[in-house]
């Protein structure tokens, strides 16, 4: 195979790999962001979720990094339809729940319980889709070392655990003071986008040609 016949497939490998890359990346970083610049920028008690920090000054930031995954997963082409679609989904999803807000905890009118309730919706998709990808896409499409299955499982497994443990606890109105829906969430988030980074083959930079 000549290097002019290579070199499409080369850039095209490329740009999958940083798309993977960069939702791994947003993913890793926005818990951190979300928290340590809210309590630098304006103060104040922990927001009771991630999607909380709508209702800060941080808005900007949960909006524009939700809408960027949701933009990169829409244009991520997997191996075949069901990954395509898979990715779609996701990417709807993330989109939706930055769009819609969740429901703030004061002030409440008709239209904020709407938006919470179809934010719930999109982050259910989101995460699932999400779950779905570290479950029983990434581990079976022989791009990388079988060692690797492990780890996505896991990641997608701490996602599914993570929604039950946050569900319970908003049901059974667990210790609201230790905000454990917004450190479940921070560790879904961390694992989504532990997988990506890995699936970008951040811990492999020399096994792309």
């Amino acid at each position: 195979m000549t290097t002019a016949t290579r070199s499409p497939q080369n850039t095209l490998v490329h740009s999958y790999l940083f798309l993977r890359r960069a939702i791994g990346l947003i993913g890793l970083a926005l818990p951190f962001v979300l928290v340590l610049g809210k309590q630098l920028a304006q103060g104040g008690d922990l927001a009771g979720s991630l999607s909380s920090y709508y209702y800060t000054d941080l808005r900007d930031v949960l909006v524009g990094a939700m809408c960027a995954v949701g933009v990169f997963l829409l244009a991520y082409y997997g191996h075949d339809y069901v990954d395509n679609v898979a990715s779609s989904v996701a990417g709807l999803g993330a989109i939706g729940l930055a769009l819609f807000p969740t429901t703030p905890d004061h002030d409440v009118t008709a239209w904020d319980r709407t938006s919470g309730v179809l934010h719930l919706a999109f982050a259910a998709v989101f995460f699932l889709s999400l779950a779905y990808f570290c479950l029983r896409l990434f581990p079976h499409d022989g791009e990388q070392p079988e060692k690797f299955g492990t780890l996505y499982r896991v990641c997608g497994g701490v996602i599914l655990a993570c929604l039950v443990l946050i569900a319970l606890a908003k049901y059974l109105g667990l210790t609201p003071s230790l905000h454990p829906a917004l450190w479940l969430e921070a560790v879904a988030v961390e694992a989504f986008g532990v997988a990506w980074l890995v699936k970008g083959r951040t811990m492999e930079p020399k096994s792309v040609p």
